[in-house]
């Protein structure tokens, strides 16, 4: 079986040396070049045939997250699997190295788990480490919440108070009768507003936009109407 050949992108010389040592005495894993400053990275992938078939990335290459640009270009060009390296654990560079393409991403002192990914990943079998899942949910939680608060704010700048108050009412059952009743304002002022209302959120119903201000919590937001729901 031959062995899996590596690339190792890395501008600590020493560490480079260290790394190379220890991978070369797996038995099943090769490193057949290294390379260690950026510029020379790029040349190789836009010029060379592919000669491996996992690339070890460093993220930082003359103190500058260069490595994050290689690895997409290792993979536009060689089709590579790419596993990041670093001695930091930045959130910022963990979602760029995965927009770039790697496929796992690994802090240099645990390098003593590397033959084992880099055997997951040669065999399309690798799972995120749990520190980088665990800070991966954590900024799509983070993204969630400023999605949800971009909504709100987009339809609180749509939606008029008067709006608001009778999609409340009608989130609480109130027919638009009794909604004209209750603001002393004709029916069709009523259906005026539900319109605006409907084109405003693209909804197909009352009680469809009614729901959507409720799951984004305006109901709470706004000033209550001080029904008290029973349709009196």
């Amino acid at each position: 079986m031959e062995p899996i050949r590596i690339l190792i992108v890395e501008d600590d010389l020493d560490w480079l040396r260290g790394l190379k040592a220890y991978l070369n005495r797996q038995p099943d894993l090769k490193v057949v070049a290294t390379v260690s400053i950026a510029e020379e990275a790029k040349e190789l992938f836009a010029n060379a045939e592919p000669g491996a078939d996992v690339v070890l990335m460093d993220i930082m290459l003359q103190d500058e997250p260069a490595g994050i640009g290689l690895a997409e270009q290792a993979l536009l060009s060689w089709g590579v699997k790419v596993i990041m390296l670093t001695s930091m654990e930045e959130k910022d560079f963990i979602f760029r190295s995965f927009q770039a393409g790697a496929i796992d991403y690994q802090i240099k002192s645990r390098f003593e788990e590397l033959p084992t990914i880099i055997r997951a990943v040669h065999a399309r079998q690798s799972a995120i480490n749990a520190a980088v899942a665990e800070q991966m949910r954590e900024e799509f939680r983070r993204l969630k919440r400023l999605e949800q608060q971009f909504k709100v704010k987009e339809v609180s700048d749509l939606i008029t108070p008067t709006e608001l108050q009778v999609l409340e009412m009608i989130d609480q059952g109130h027919t638009q009768t009794e909604i004209a009743n209750r603001f002393f304002i004709s029916l069709r002022t009523v259906k005026i507003h539900v319109g605006h209302i409907l084109k405003k959120l693209g909804s197909p119903s009352s009680k469809d936009a009614a729901q959507k201000i409720r799951d984004l919590g305006l109901f709470e937001r706004g000033n209550k109407t001080g029904g008290d729901g029973k349709g009196d």
